[in-house]
């Protein structure tokens, strides 16, 4: 009762002001703090292209080739033709459509019952929903947002696809360089055991001592193999990225690079969080499709007052073939219709009832999508902040287990300690070293996090209609 109400409070508002039903769009706050909680630089982040931020030639050629070859980067381009096309459809809605109408009937004359012809040639208006209560105005809007909303999550998508090459091309270079650590260990210890066998057979060393050599030896050699696997399963990825294999010049530079000799990445200010709603564009996604559920609101309200079509034809009629375009046979109709809903089963306002959630559902994916942004530059500015440190203190660590392999080493030629202490420095420098690259790839891949959390170089938001 309360609803039917509220509907005919609705109607006669509508009645007397004439106007749109959508509920005027105010942007919910942003649920996150002002600042971030890492001590970051609170300057305006700057919009920085991919072809600035990465400086790397292999790595531009790499990212080109994906832009032009990536699927999934099609398919996001082919969706925004897709809405551009269902904005254009509902924009004809507004208008009416005029096609060329033809008829030929034969019937009995009421009077005599004599078959009579009857032609008419003429054009023609079918059902033309005059728009008074903004029902089609609000289609088009949501169409509209959508549109927006489908280019916006293209430009995301290419953010995403920009920083996934950068990733996968570092990975490459991390598995080059362990795989070369990997190779000099395999061969080091190798050497070792041939070593060992010289002084068992000399009767210097224990057949215990000769073991645990090849133990180790054997253990660098299953490293090697899953390092060999891993390069071969990231070179397939980036392959997938890319859309294509990689190019013949990309793959045979690869062999000797080092994640050290990639060129750094210039820093970055955060910025402040209210930057992200502009330059993010899945934030900006999830804004336009907030004004689209906003607009269905306005067409679910406008479904409870009368539709008024019209239908209309003008042209020429006659009761022969021949006597069409004949002075006397011109004439027109006009047929206005009104259909006002009086009893539906709760249709419409299941309908309201469902725009109105999605409303709050898009709410609340704007929020999550803002907040979602915040966590995702607070973590790289965390990382930012402690992988600088890290990656020198485990170098400084490297640098400490080289030096304590060479004096376990040489305690153990001069008897002094077991070979369980050699085996066990050369198990920790190993360690060491691949944890250095490990930390080294963190690093550069949080610069790469960063870039993407702040926008990636992202077009700023779309403005206009789409042409």
């Amino acid at each position: 009762m309360i609803k039917r109400s509220t509907s005919l409070a609705l109607a006669a508002a509508a009645l007397l002001a004439g106007c749109s039903f959508i509920p005027t769009y105010e942007r919910p706050a942003a649920p996150v703090p002002a600042t971030y909680t890492a001590n970051a630089t609170q300057a305006s982040a700057p919009t920085v292209p991919w072809q600035d931020y990465f400086a790397e030639p292999r790595l531009r050629k790499l990212i080109e080739t994906a832009l032009a070859n990536n699927r999934d980067l099609r398919v996001a381009v082919l969706n925004i033709e897709q809405a551009r096309a269902t904005f254009q459809v509902r924009r004809a809605d507004m208008y009416p459509s005029v096609g060329l109408a033809a008829n030929a009937s034969r019937a009995p004359a009421a009077d005599t019952g004599n078959l009579t012809n009857s032609f008419s040639v003429g054009l023609a208006v079918s059902a033309w929903e005059i728009d008074f209560f903004g029902r089609i105005a609000s289609l088009k809007e949501q169409a509209l947002a959508q549109y927006l909303a489908t280019e916006e999550g293209r430009n995301a998508a290419q953010v995403s696809l920009v920083a996934a090459v950068a990733n996968g091309w570092l990975n490459l270079l991390a598995d080059e360089e362990l795989l070369d650590l990997s190779r000099r260990t395999l061969a080091s210890r190798e050497e070792s055991v041939q070593l060992t066998q010289l002084r068992l057979d000399a009767g210097v060393a224990s057949a215990l001592d000769f073991r645990q050599a090849q133990s180790l030896t054997q253990a660098a050699r299953a490293t090697l193999a899953q390092q060999q696997r891993q390069r071969a399963l990231d070179k397939n990825a980036l392959a997938l990225l890319l859309g294509q294999a990689l190019p013949d010049d990309v793959r045979a530079s690869l062999a000797g690079s080092k994640l050290a000799d990639a060129p750094p990445m210039a820093l970055l200010p955060a910025g402040l969080p209210s930057e992200l709603l502009t330059r993010r564009p899945d934030i900006r996604q999830a804004e336009q499709q907030l004004v689209g559920a906003n607009a269905n609101i306005g067409a679910a309200r406008a479904a409870f007052f009368p539709r008024i079509s019209l239908t209309s034809q003008a042209g020429t009629a006659s009761g022969e073939l021949s006597g069409l375009f004949k002075s006397g046979s011109w004439g027109f109709s006009i047929a206005p219709s009104l259909l006002l809903p009086i009893f539906d089963a709760g249709r419409n306002q299941a309908n309201l009832d469902s725009a109105q959630a999605g409303r709050g559902i898009a709410i609340a994916q704007y929020e999550k999508a803002i907040q979602t942004a915040f966590r995702e530059v607070s973590d790289a500015l965390a990382g930012q902040a402690t992988l600088g440190e890290q990656a020198q203190a485990q170098q400084l660590q490297v640098e400490a287990e080289a030096a304590r392999l060479q004096l376990a080493d040489l305690r153990y030629r001069n008897g002094v300690s077991s070979y369980l202490d050699l085996l066990d420095a050369q198990r920790s420098l190993f360690a060491t070293q691949q944890a250095v690259v490990q930390v080294r790839l963190a690093q550069l891949q949080n610069q790469v996090s960063l870039y993407k959390a702040l926008g990636g170089g992202a077009p700023e938001a779309t403005a206009g209609k789409p042409s």
